[in-house]
């Protein structure tokens, strides 16, 4: 069952696959200036990790017919575990529940996948809201730190 993810405007709020006619859009993507100490200053950077790197796959958000953010996963064989990376909303979007709707899309998408059972993600313990964003969701730490990031853990039934 799919459900709709909306942000506080009331816009269906999606991840779509990066085609032809997004990429640009999305590669343009900036956060607000408070979280470039977070995430990279351009979602172009998490375009080119997933173009070149072959780990991670990015996908767009859309918010009603605009191109908002940028969000990107792997699958770790290591741990079986699908992760959430590179989650970017334009600096224009903070504020608006683009952020709270995206994850629950992503959630979604990768919940959706065959033989995913546990989605993990990693935040800066600076950054208290992305902390309790997660939280609100159900991950929960799981005590090991990437990069200095702590990593959050949800289970998928």
């Amino acid at each position: 069952m799919t459900q709709q993810f909306t942000d506080h405007q009331g816009r269906a709020v999606v991840v779509e696959e990066i085609t032809e006619d997004n990429w640009r859009d999305v590669a343009d993507v900036a956060p607000a200036d408070g979280q470039r100490q977070f995430v990279a200053a351009l979602a172009a950077r998490y375009l080119l990790l997933s173009q070149r790197g072959e780990v991670w796959t990015s996908l767009g958000v859309r918010a009603g017919d605009d191109i908002v953010g940028h969000v990107m996963w792997a699958y770790d064989d290591d741990h079986d575990a699908h992760w959430i990376g590179g989650m970017v909303v334009g600096a224009a979007e903070q504020g608006k529940g683009v952020g709270r709707a995206t994850l629950g899309a992503v959630i979604e998408h990768l919940s959706a996948l065959s033989g995913c059972r546990q989605i993990c993600l990693s935040y800066h313990p600076g950054n208290t809201s992305a902390g309790s964003l997660y939280t609100s969701f159900g991950f929960q730490p799981t005590g090991d730190l990437e990069d200095d990031e702590i990593v959050m853990a949800l289970l998928v039934s």
